[in-house]
């Protein structure tokens, strides 16, 4: 999954010499909080974005720009749980590599991707996305896992939600070979020819927002803005617009108590924006 950064607000300005760039980027790393406070002053982001305008998603299987997400689904055949006989498992893993970005170190999952695998999951099993009933394929003798790999390959940002829409594309493509189970032998064989689609029942996609310097929301903050952010606000809706949860971090919006509800109109708009990508994979 990508998402795109289009220049919406075009800026005509004079040819600027090599060092007059090099200082432009020497602020933005000495001063990262003026440099954004100049960009809203006018009301566009460093990126050419407005306040509340998304970057551009994409969903396909080639290279992409900015966040980019390669998720997969592997598909084994295990012994259920003794207390959930009739239930398989799902088991989502968010690996961000130190390829993405220089922010990641080399070496065993950090927290932050711990913490988005964490998220993934509780969502998985709060909205029911997969009932694990239906990865069952005989009570307490076989069952499906789900082994669910999602590697961020570049990263700039909102990793949840590209996460969350990269999962959902790769469960509804998913197709499972038709098992069949051996009273006698108590194996599984599956088809080399039969194949049908997972029971995806729910589709929730989350939209996450920014408060900046208390006054400015952000839209789809980037990874050069997300450090700045005072809050960081985030609304999973599902396909029917329904709100499934919202969650904050950080101080909160002070001084406009509209803030939450203009969040949950926005992102029941951006729902369909994204429904309308997923439709097209």
């Amino acid at each position: 999954m990508s998402t795109d950064a289009p220049i919406s607000t075009p800026i005509s300005v004079p040819p600027a010499s090599k060092s007059s760039q090099l200082d432009a980027k020497t602020f933005q790393r000495l001063h990262p909080r003026a440099y954004l406070e100049r960009f809203l002053s006018e009301g566009i982001r460093p990126d050419g974005r407005e306040p509340n305008t998304w970057r551009d998603i994409s969903l396909n299987a080639g290279p992409l720009g900015n966040t980019t997400i390669v998720c997969g689904v592997k598909a084994e055949i295990a012994e259920p749980d003794l207390e959930r006989p009739e239930h398989g498992f799902i088991v989502p893993n968010v690996d961000l590599p130190a390829i993405c970005s220089p922010k990641f170190k080399p070496g065993p999952p950090g927290e932050e991707a711990q913490i988005l695998s964490e998220r993934i999951n509780s969502i998985l099993i709060q909205a029911d996305v997969i009932p694990t009933a239906s990865l069952c394929i005989h009570p307490a003798k076989a069952c499906w896992v789900l082994y669910i790999d999602i590697t961020c390959i570049n990263y700039d940002g909102n990793a949840f939600d590209a996460c969350l829409l990269a999962t959902i594309a790769a469960l509804r493509a998913t197709r499972l070979p038709k098992p069949t189970f051996d009273e006698e032998t108590e194996r599984v064989t599956c088809s080399p020819t039969e194949k049908s689609p997972l029971q995806v029942k729910c589709t929730p996609l989350s939209t996450t927002f920014g408060v900046f310097d208390s006054k400015h929301l952000l839209y789809d903050p980037t990874a050069f803005e997300e450090p700045l952010l005072e809050t960081s606000i985030t609304v999973i809706a599902n396909e029917d617009q329904q709100v499934l949860s919202s969650s904050q971090l950080g101080l909160g919006p002070r001084g406009d108590p509209t803030v939450l509800e203009r969040c949950m109109n926005a992102a029941k708009e951006r729902r369909l924006a994204l429904e309308k990508v997923l439709d097209e994979i």
